[in-house]
């Protein structure tokens, strides 16, 4: 599952060259905080996120300058604000959460995305899409079902694909393909629609073949909208990255999927491939 770990690991950097800075060893700035050593140990290394009240008492030990206090705390509380709840966006209902990522994709020049288990949400048709968000209502206990609302926000979304100056970047394993979230129909319709929207001139689209070498494992799904903002869905949140080093990490990622993958003839025929064995099966 995605963390928050780039953004702690991080924040423990800056924390330990404070300390450092001071001649205290981890032992002593434990002592010198009434902590217990293991604490500074696990800050520095990015397995525990430090409180406020914590950042204030190591800028305080460190005599560390005012202005760099306030910036440590800023990214505490960004640590803390990234990691969303999903069930508390989703009471809103999902047509409001589709509309608020519409919001983020629509101010941005060029969006990439990478999936290994679903369809891009842009790509999706009506059928598809409504399969999907029925899963989320039933997942999640207490969230809105306005699923219709819902699949008509995500397929308003896809205005966007046909504006001019847009750039949108996808690449999907091949294995997306093959897991149905619905009856057979439903994924023959959607992998037919894939074919089409594969060609429009704002849309790169590319498939990782089963029998590609992966240079990173595909662990999850992503967005990068320009170089301002990376989001990751779990199960249970959603990340909000922006810190310079994670975006730029997330963006090598993306560059290794986009070089294991197929794009145009080749993707087709993936597609193609897959639409006669789905009807064979039907």
């Amino acid at each position: 599952m995605p963390n928050v770990q780039p953004a702690r690991e991080a924040l423990g950097r800056r924390l330990r060259e404070l300390r450092t800075g001071a001649g205290l060893n981890g032992k002593e700035f434990a002592e010198r905080l009434g902590w217990i050593a293991t604490k500074v140990s696990k800050i520095e290394h990015g397995k525990q996120t430090p409180t406020e009240e914590d950042v204030r008492a190591w800028a305080d030990a460190t005599a560390a300058p005012a202005d760099q206090a306030e910036l440590l705390l800023a990214q505490v509380r960004h640590l803390n604000e990234e990691y969303a709840e999903w069930r508390r966006q989703l009471r809103i209902g999902l047509s409001a959460r589709q509309a608020k990522f519409g919001e983020v994709e629509a101010s941005s020049e060029l969006v990439r995305n990478f999936e290994p288990a679903v369809i891009p949400g842009l790509l999706q048709t009506p059928a598809y899409a409504r399969h999907i968000m029925a899963q989320s209502v039933r997942v999640h206990q207490g969230v809105a079902r306005d699923l219709d609302e819902g699949v008509a926000a995500r397929m308003d979304r896809q205005r966007l694909l046909y504006q001019p100056g847009r750039r949108f970047h996808f690449v999907i394993t091949e294995a997306v393909l093959r897991y149905q979230p619905g009856p057979a129909d439903v994924m023959i319709g959607q992998i037919e629609r894939l074919t089409v929207s594969a060609s429009l001139p704002s849309i790169a689209f590319g498939i990782i073949p089963f029998d590609a070498v992966y240079a990173k494992y595909p662990a999850h799904g992503f967005w990068i909208f320009d170089e301002r903002l990376v989001t990751v869905e779990t199960f249970a949140a959603e990340l909000s990255l922006i810190q310079p080093e994670e975006i730029e990490l997330y963006g090598r990622v993306f560059d290794m999927m986009r070089e294991a993958a197929v794009y145009g003839r080749d993707a087709r025929s993936i597609m193609t491939r897959t639409l006669a064995e789905l009807g064979d099966e039907q």
